[in-house]
């Protein structure tokens, strides 16, 4: 007998909806198994809904979450849909107690004598000094003439003929100066959840996993990289210090090929 609701047409399992998303971004269990450290025969029974190789409802739900982050879903209407079919809840997060009062009173604090005594003498000081400095209290002594004004040091300095002042790079792009003779390509997950793997020109794999909204990476080379990328709509691809836009569309899985100088596909 099953717990709790029976998956329809309208909404599949947890499993099933893992796999149509990862199958749609264009990922094997391997990559998926890679990127969220899942291992791969746990991915697989997590697919067919057999969560009894995760440990436990903790475990179940963290594995979901990592999954589904992957393959580009959001998690928590996932796990509220778990927790309604295995006839689990979500437990909250414990609160902290609460102290009385008496506990954390602070003890009356007692007369600094030392401090006081040196701010007296301070003070002391001070008045001996401006009554020296003044002539006396009856206004009748020479006083010091004032100290002839010094330039202000927030003059501005006098440029000197044939120099110029360093300016900004009017570009204002972290990969603007691209090495020349070579390739320099810089991938930035604006849109959502991409997977991607890059290699060089050796085959020789640079980066492989999942970028999240808001990450990025960037990949140099002498002769060549070479690209792979899922859901790539939601990739802003930048190469030899130029704009090219999104990788692709929404759910389209792209494979590029990049070589030094004008950034168009080899």
């Amino acid at each position: 007998m099953s717990l709790g609701n029976t998956p329809t047409e309208d909404r599949p399992s947890v499993g099933h909806a893992l796999s149509q998303a990862r199958i749609a971004a264009g990922l094997t269990v391997d990559q998926v198994s890679t990127a969220t450290r899942v291992r791969v025969p746990i991915v697989q029974s997590i697919e067919q809904d057999d969560f009894s190789r995760c440990g436990g409802d903790v475990y179940a739900r963290g594995h979901i979450r990592n999954l589904a982050r992957t393959v580009g879903l959001d998690p928590e209407p996932l796990i509220a849909q778990y927790a309604a079919e295995h006839g689990t809840e979500i437990a909250p997060a414990p609160v902290a107690p609460l102290y009385s009062s008496e506990r954390i009173r602070s003890e009356p604090r007692r007369p600094n004598w030392t401090a006081a005594m040196v701010a007296a003498i301070v003070a002391v000081i001070g008045f001996v000094g401006y009554t020296a400095f003044t002539g006396g209290d009856d206004g009748n002594g020479a006083k010091a003439d004032p100290a002839p004004p010094t330039p202000s040091s927030s003059t501005t300095p006098t440029s000197t003929p044939g120099t110029q002042a360093p300016s900004a790079d009017p570009t204002g792009s972290a990969i603007a100066a691209a090495p020349p003779g070579k390739v320099t390509v810089k991938l930035s997950a604006e849109g959502g959840v991409s997977w991607v793997q890059a290699t060089d020109h050796n085959g020789k794999r640079l980066f492989q996993g999942s970028l999240r909204k808001g990450d990025s990476q960037t990949f140099t080379d002498d002769k060549k990289l070479k690209l792979v990328v899922g859901n790539a709509g939601a990739v802003q691809l930048f190469v030899n210090g130029k704009d090219l836009g999104a990788a692709g569309s929404d759910g389209q899985v792209v494979r590029l090929t990049y070589t030094p100088g004008d950034p168009t596909q080899g």
